[in-house]
C-alpha cells in the first residue's frame, strides 16, 4: 500500500474524528443550554420556556451540514434527559427535537447552497427556519401538543387557553392561542438565536474548522 494511500487515509480517519467530536461537543453544550430555559410572561404561558440551545445546533448545521446539526441536536436532547429528566413524559422533549430540526435543517441547506456560505444565504436560511418552525409549532401544539399534555397531565385543553388568556385576552380557543401566543413566542425566541449566530459564527468556526 503506497504512502499516498496511507496518508488519504489517515486523512479521512481524521476528519471523521473531527466531524463526531464536533457534534458532540456543541451536542454537549447545546443541552447545558436547554437546561438554562426561563419563562417569557409577557408572550407566553410559564409552560412556554426560552432557552438558547439552538445555538451550537445551528452552528453545527453551518459548519458541518444540515445531517450534522441533526445528530447534534440528538445528542442535546439525550443529554438534556441525562442531566436534568423530563417534566412533560417525553413530550416536549420529542417536540423540542422535531422543532431544532425544522430550524437548522433549511437553515443549513440554504446556507451551503451550492456552497455559496454567505451571508446572505445565512439570512435567509435562518429567516426560513424561523418560518418554518413558527409554522409547525402552531400545528403541532394544536393538535398535538397540547392535546398530549392534556392527556398526560389530567387537564382540558381549555385549561391551557385559559393560561393564555392570562397573558393576552384576545386568546378565546385554540386558533387566538397559536396566533397570539405561539406565533410571537417563536419568532422571538428563533429571531433571537438567528441574530446570535450571525454575530457570533464567523469567530466560532475559526475554532471549529469545518468549513
Amino acid at each position: 500500500m503506497s504512502d499516498q494511500v496511507l496518508q488519504s487515509r489517515n486523512t479521512m480517519t481524521q476528519s471523521k474524528t473531527r466531524y463526531l467530536v464536533q457534534i458532540a461537543m456543541l451536542g454537549a453544550v447545546a443541552g447545558i443550554l436547554m437546561n438554562l430555559e426561563f419563562p417569557l410572561p409577557f408572550l407566553a404561558p410559564s409552560f412556554y420556556q426560552l432557552d438558547l440551545s439552538e445555538i451550537p445546533v445551528l452552528i453545527s448545521s453551518f459548519a458541518m451540514g444540515p445531517l450534522a446539526g441533526v445528530f447534534t441536536e440528538l445528542v442535546k436532547i439525550m443529554v438534556h434527559l441525562v442531566t436534568k429528566g423530563t417534566m412533560t413524559a417525553g413530550v416536549g422533549d420529542l417536540a423540542n427535537f422535531i422543532f431544532g430540526c425544522t430550524f437548522v435543517v433549511p437553515a443549513g441547506l440554504i446556507y451551503r447552497w451550492k456552497n455559496s456560505k454567505s451571508r446572505g444565504h445565512a439570512v435567509a436560511g435562518m429567516a426560513a427556519g424561523t418560518i418554518l418552525t413558527t409554522v409547525t409549532a402552531c400545528f403541532m401544539n394544536v393538535y398535538v401538543l397540547l392535546p398530549a399534555y392534556g392527556k398526560a397531565f389530567g387537564m382540558p385543553v381549555s385549561a391551557f387557553v385559559e393560561m393564555g388568556t392570562a397573558v393576552h385576552s384576545g386568546v378565546k380557543g385554540l386558533g387566538t392561542f397559536a396566533l397570539m401566543i405561539l406565533v410571537p413566542f417563536n419568532l422571538f425566541k428563533y429571531t433571537v438565536t438567528s441574530i446570535i449566530v450571525f454575530v457570533i459564527y464567523k469567530r466560532i468556526r475559526v475554532i471549529l474548522k469545518g468549513v
